[in-house]
């Protein structure tokens, strides 16, 4: 396929073979340091105009994309996996198990999986892992949309409980405000203290291997 053959070639070379309905799943959070991991699954009902990788649009965009998945589409499903979760298993067995979770949550089984950037093993269907399927496959960038909403919401509440490490605005994501303010305070319960920054209580500028692109938010 073709990655300038436009964002729902791949649900539609699979629906001409008979592989539908169609998932798309995608994750949010991984790069944080603070608060949970969010996997969304979704199904698309009809196209979306605008539709796109969640990181690439503002907030507002966002969230206007989520209220339209939500009212369009045929399956969406979400999974939260907490900081100690992540902790407990590490943080690349919880998002391929969030993966799996998601799908399973869906209320119907799908006829083909689209998963964004690694193989995720034991799925119910036939399955392709996309190098940034969140660019170039609907279904997943549907899901990227999901999830991020889903996170940034949660790490918004979050805020009001923790004020003093600025959640809703960088949303656990490793900034300079949030290395000062966990030098300062210390980490809280909704940090992950399996990653080095909060381990080191921000004093260091090493990135922990569980950190990977974590100046993304």
């Amino acid at each position: 396929m073709r990655r300038d053959s436009g964002l729902y070639a791949y649900e539609r070379a699979l629906a001409r073979r008979g592989f539908t309905p169609i998932a798309g799943v995608d994750e949010a959070g991984r790069g944080a340091c603070a608060g949970p991991l969010v996997v969304a699954a979704v199904v698309l009902g009809r196209q979306i105009d605008g539709l796109c990788d969640s990181k690439l649009v503002s907030p507002a965009v966002r969230e206007g994309l989520y209220d339209r998945i939500l009212a369009t589409a045929k399956g969406v499903a979400t999974v939260i996996i907490s900081p100690e979760e992540i902790d407990t298993r590490g943080l690349h067995k919880c998002n391929i198990a969030g993966m799996r979770r998601a799908v399973a949550r869906l209320s119907f089984d799908p006829g083909y999986i689209l998963t964004d950037g690694f193989p995720v093993p034991g799925l119910p269907a036939p399955a392709l892992a996309i190098w940034k399927g969140d660019q170039v496959a609907a279904c997943v960038a549907a899901a990227s949309i999901v999830a991020k909403v889903t996170r940034d919401r949660i790490m918004t509440a979050l805020d009001e409980q923790h004020p003093e490490y600025g959640f809703a605005v960088h949303k656990g994501y490793v900034t300079p405000g949030h290395r000062l303010a966990l030098a300062n305070h210390g980490p809280c319960p909704q940090h992950r203290f399996s990653f080095v920054t909060v381990a080191r209580s921000g004093l260091g500028s090493e990135m922990g291997e569980n950190e990977v692109g974590a100046g993304v938010v």
